[in-house]
Parts: C-alpha cells; sequence; structure tokens
C-alpha cells in the first residue's frame, strides 16, 4: 500500500518540484525539498536518477544548466537562511561592475558556521545587513553593497560602481547616509558618502588604461591629474597645470593605432613641448611591467615641475 501510495504522489511531488524551481533560477535546498513533500529517499532517488544536480551540500538544481541568476541563488542558499548576495557579486547583479572572479560573496550574521570555500567568499557581519531581493535573490541594497565594495576594491573601481549607479537611477544620498550614519566608524560607507558628496563621481575616464592609470595615482599617493583636458586648445590624457606636465598614455589596444594617429600624438607632443610642457608618453604594457618605477619618475617630474614654476 505504502509503495502504492508513493508512486501515485510522485508526479504531483515532481509538478511542485518543477514549478518551485521556475520560480526560482532552478535552485531548490533540502529544507525547502522536504516542505515540499520529499523525503530523504526520494531526494536521493532524484539525484542518482540525474532529476536532480548537487551544487553544494543540500543545494540542488533541477537540470544540469544553472544561469548566472541561479548560480547566485546556489550560492546564497549554500550559506543558510539570513544569507545575501554581497561585495563583488551584489554589484554585478546590480549591473554596477563586471565581476570576473569565479568565487561568489556572500554575506551572513557573525554567528553564521558557513566557512569561505573555493567557491564561496563569505563575510561575516555583527550588524544588521541592508537586504532587499533583485530577481529572487536575496542582496544587499546598493547602498550597501557600495559601501562593502569600498573595503575590497580600488577607489576608482569604486568610483566606476557610483558613476554607474547614477547612471542607473540607483543611487540613492539618503540610503548612502543610513547605511554610514549606522556602521560608525567603518572605512567603507564613510568613504562613498565623501565620495559622492565631494562629486568625485563624475566620469573623467574614457578606458581602463586611464582607469589603470587613476588607480596607479591612489596606490603610490601621487596627486590625481585632470583628465581628458585641454591644455593650449588641446586635447591631453593627463595634465597637472601647476607643474606643466602632461602624460599621454598609449595603447595599441585601446587607442586603435595607426601611422596617422601615431604621427599626430607626435605632433602634439612637439607643440606643447615648444610651448613649454613637459610631455612624457606612458605605455599600457609599462604601467603593468613597472608600477612602482612609472610611480617614481611621475613623482620627480611632478617635483621638478612645480619647483621650476615656484
Amino acid at each position: 500500500m505504502s509503495s502504492m501510495r508513493s508512486s501515485a504522489d510522485t508526479p504531483h511531488l515532481d509538478a511542485r518540484l518543477d514549478a518551485f524551481a521556475a520560480a526560482n533560477h532552478g535552485i531548490v535546498d533540502r529544507d525547502r525539498l522536504r516542505a515540499l513533500g520529499f523525503s530523504d529517499t526520494a531526494i536521493a532517488r532524484r539525484v542518482a536518477r540525474g532529476l536532480l544536480h548537487r551544487r553544494y551540500p543540500g543545494v540542488y538544481s533541477v537540470g544540469p544548466v544553472l544561469t548566472p541568476a541561479g548560480r547566485c541563488l546556489a550560492a546564497v542558499r549554500a550559506c543558510g537562511d539570513g544569507a545575501v548576495l554581497s561585495h563583488r557579486s551584489a554589484a554585478a547583479l546590480w549591473e554596477l561592475l563586471r565581476d570576473a572572479s569565479s568565487r561568489f560573496d556572500v554575506t551572513v550574521s557573525f554567528t553564521s558556521g558557513v566557512r569561505t570555500s573555493a567557491a564561496i567568499r563569505v563575510h561575516r557581519t555583527r550588524r544588521p545587513i541592508e537586504t532587499t531581493t533583485r530577481d529572487g535573490i536575496p542582496v544587499t541594497t546598493v547602498a550597501r553593497t557600495l559601501a562593502d565594495l569600498a573595503d575590497v576594491v580600488p577607489r576608482r573601481r569604486l568610483e566606476k560602481a557610483l558613476e554607474q549607479a547614477e547612471r542607473l537611477g540607483r543611487l540613492d544620498l539618503g540610503a548612502i547616509d543610513a547605511v554610514a550614519d549606522g556602521q560608525p566608524g567603518r572605512r567603507g560607507p564613510a568613504l562613498v558618502r565623501r565620495l559622492v558628496r565631494a562629486h568625485d563621481t563624475q566620469g573623467m575616464t574614457r578606458s581602463e588604461l586611464e582607469d589603470a592609470f587613476l588607480e596607479l595615482c591612489d596606490r603610490y599617493d601621487i596627486p590625481r591629474p585632470a583628465m581628458n583636458a585641454r591644455v593650449e586648445g588641446m586635447e591631453v590624457d593627463c595634465v597637472w597645470p601647476q607643474a606643466r606636465l602632461v602624460i599621454e598614455l598609449d595603447s595599441w589596444h585601446w587607442h586603435g593605432r595607426t601611422r596617422a594617429a601615431f604621427g599626430r600624438d607626435r605632433t602634439k607632443s612637439r607643440r606643447l613641448t615648444l610651448l613649454g610642457w613637459t610631455v612624457v608618453r606612458i605605455t599600457d604594457d609599462e604601467l603593468e611591467d613597472d608600477p612602482a618605477g612609472i610611480a617614481a619618475a611621475v613623482r620627480e617630474l611632478l617635483e621638478r615641475g612645480m619647483a621650476a614654476t615656484g
């Protein structure tokens, strides 16, 4: 009798499972399977038949292929109730930054026993977590995401995320203040508030090479230049007007170099030099291979320029 009832219930159980999976990016955990009426034996049977695929301990997908959203939700479910997508992974979900990492950032309460693994980077907090859902995935709010992001990425990457949040209409100044006020003494929220209040989120760069140069300036405590500014009627990549120093950033990849462009750049450099500007060209390879050497050279050029202009 029991076997007959189990067999008869199977289509109804599978129908419930399919409906749940369709609403949850194909992800289901053991507790939810039990709530749907599945016994541990029934779960094991479906795993053996390839109807459920184990993603993390106690977390399964219905079907072998997961969408990016399904992978995010699986990582969150693996960390238990109350866990939320956060930091870089949350920024990617909110479309503020691309995240090339193969690991997911998930925030949990300080008392959670979940541990960081090869697939999930666990962040613990004693404070309340400002959370919401996006596309059915528990995630930190945009304001909290930006505050967390400030702790794990260079300043320029944070600025790019702020710029994108503003473009998408997701930059809520009141929420940013609330996160900062609720976490006094924490660097990330204070930095986000300062950048927003100082209007440092305006777009200054046009390429990843220019972003990389600003990151180098920040890393080595070099005053930031004006970017893509006009000098003597010509646009330059980076300029410190008081030191009369211009730096041009060269990259075949980003600038689409041609013989004509190469010639125009040299003509511009020559004209600026004749007008009393120091002009230095730095390639992307130099920036990557010898950042410390480039930083030292820029700092010396700035000091010379400031001394000469008195």
